[in-house]
C-alpha cells in the first residue's frame, strides 16, 4: 500500500523534477523556470553564442548541491532542491505560494526580465528571498527596489563598466556602436552609453542593423558597409546573437571587436583557469556535458551562498539565514579571487568580470587602477550613490 501511494505521487508531480519527503530535517530550496523559455530555444544554444545561455542552468544548482550536503549539520538539515516549472509567472506564484505554505522560504529563480519583476511583485509580502540568476537587465535592481530579489547575475551596468574600464586601460576611446533591432539590444547600448559617459569614452556613431536579404538595405547588414570611417573599437550589442558572430575579421579597417562579440565580459568563463576555477568547471562538465555558462555559474552561486548561510549562521531559521546573507561581512567563494557579498542597496552581489574571447579570458575587472572609497568592487555597476533604491 505504501509502495502504491509513492508511485502515485510520483505520478502527479508532474512538475518537481525531485521528490522532496516531508520532514522537520529537510531544508528545500525551490528552483523555478518556465517551459518554452526564449531564451533556450535549441537554435540558439546550438549556436554556442558567446555571451548567452548554453543549456538551462539547473544543472549549476544540482552541482552546488552536492557540494553543500555537509554544511546543513550545523543546523541538523538536509538540503534538497525542488524543481517547479509552469507555464507563466502567475502560475510559477501559484506554485510559490504553496511551497511556502510548506516552509520553503528560498527560491532560486529562472526567469527573463518581465516575468520575474511581475513574481517578485507578487510575492513582495510573502518572507522569503528570490535569487535571480538569469536576468541582466537594471531596471531589476532600480525601483521598485524589491528587498526579497536577490541578484547572483551581473547586471548590464556591471558588464558595460567591466569592459570600459578595460577600453580606457588599453587607450581605445573611440567607438562605432552597431546595434541590433530588438529592445534588449537597445538596453545593451544603453548600458554601454552610461558606460561611456562614466568613463570618458567617446561614441563616435551608433549605427543600426538592420537584419533580412533586401537588396535595399545592403547598407544596413554589410560588416563592412556599416563600419566605414574613424574608431578605435567597435562595439556591438546583439541581445540574441541574430548576427554578432559575422562582424570580426569582416570590418572595413582591422579593427577590434567588444561587447556581444569578440572580447566580451562575463560573469563566468569555461578557460578561467585560478583560483579554483578548473575544478568547478570540471565539476560541472561531468554533470551537464557541456561547458559552464553565466546562468550556470549564477545558479550554483545562489544555491551556495544558501547553503554557506546555514552553515556559517548555525541555524535554519528564516530571520537568521536572510540577516546573514545580507550583512557587509559576508564571505562567498565565487572561484573569481575575490571575497563576494551582496550590496545593501540594490541586492545585486559584488563579484569580478570576466573578459574573455571564445577560448581565452583576456582579463579580469576590476582593472588595476580602478578603485572605490570601500570596496573596488563598487567601480562595477550602479553605486550606493547612485542607485534609485536606498534602504
Amino acid at each position: 500500500m505504501r509502495i502504491r501511494a509513492l508511485l502515485l505521487a510520483l505520478l502527479t508531480v508532474g512538475a518537481i523534477s525531485r521528490v522532496v519527503f516531508a520532514g522537520d530535517d529537510q531544508f528545500v530550496i525551490g528552483y523555478l523556470e518556465v517551459r518554452n523559455d526564449e531564451r533556450y530555444r535549441s537554435t540558439r544554444t546550438h549556436a554556442r553564442y558567446l555571451t548567452e545561455a548554453l543549456g538551462r542552468p539547473f544543472s549549476g544548482a544540482e552541482v552546488a548541491l552536492d557540494e553543500i550536503r555537509f554544511h546543513g549539520s550545523a543546523a541538523n538539515v538536509t538540503f534538497s532542491l525542488e524543481r517547479v516549472r509552469a507555464s507563466s509567472a502567475s502560475a510559477l506564484t501559484d506554485q510559490v505560494e504553496m511551497l511556502h505554505a510548506e516552509g520553503v522560504r528560498f527560491f532560486v529563480v529562472d526567469l527573463a526580465s518581465e516575468p520575474l519583476a511581475e513574481l517578485a511583485s507578487a510575492t513582495r509580502a510573502l518572507e522569503l528571498l528570490l535569487f535571480n540568476v538569469s536576468a541582466r537587465e537594471d531596471d531589476l535592481r532600480g525601483t521598485p527596489c524589491h528587498p526579497h530579489l536577490l541578484h547572483t547575475i551581473p547586471s548590464h551596468a556591471m558588464l558595460m563598466d567591466a569592459l570600459g574600464q578595460y577600453l580606457v586601460a588599453r587607450k581605445w576611446r573611440e567607438i562605432l556602436v552597431l546595434e541590433g533591432p530588438t529592445s534588449s539590444d537597445e538596453a545593451l547600448t544603453e548600458a554601454f552609453a552610461r558606460t561611456a559617459r562614466r568613463y570618458g569614452l567617446k561614441l563616435v556613431d551608433r549605427r543600426p542593423w538592420v537584419l533580412g536579404n533586401d537588396p535595399r538595405d545592403r547598407a544596413k547588414n554589410n560588416v563592412a558597409l556599416l563600419t566605414g570611417g574613424a574608431h578605435d573599437v567597435i562595439f556591438v550589442a546583439d541581445s540574441e546573437g541574430e548576427f554578432a558572430r559575422g562582424v570580426p575579421y569582416q570590418t572595413l579597417s582591422p579593427r577590434p571587436v567588444v561587447g556581444s562579440e569578440g572580447l566580451a565580459p562575463m560573469a563566468w568563463h569555461w578557460a578561467w583557469d585560478r583560483h579554483g576555477a578548473p575544478q568547478l568547471e570540471r565539476r560541472f562538465e561531468n554533470k551537464a556535458k557541456r561547458p559552464m555558462s553565466d546562468f550556470d555559474w549564477a545558479a550554483w552561486m545562489a544555491v551556495k551562498a544558501i547553503g554557506n548561510a546555514v552553515q556559517g549562521s548555525g541555524s535554519a531559521e528564516f530571520g537568521r539565514l536572510r540577516d546573514y546573507l545580507l550583512d557587509y561581512d559576508l564571505i562567498l567563494d565565487g572561484f573569481k579571487g575575490y571575497r563576494l557579498n551582496f550590496r545593501s542597496w540594490n541586492r545585486q552581489l559584488r563579484q569580478p568580470i570576466l573578459l574573455g574571447t571564445h577560448n581565452w579570458v583576456v582579463e579580469r575587472a576590476p582593472i588595476q587602477g580602478f578603485l572605490h572609497a570601500t570596496n573596488n568592487l563598487d567601480t562595477l555597476g550602479v553605486d550606493e550613490r547612485e542607485s534609485e533604491c536606498k534602504r
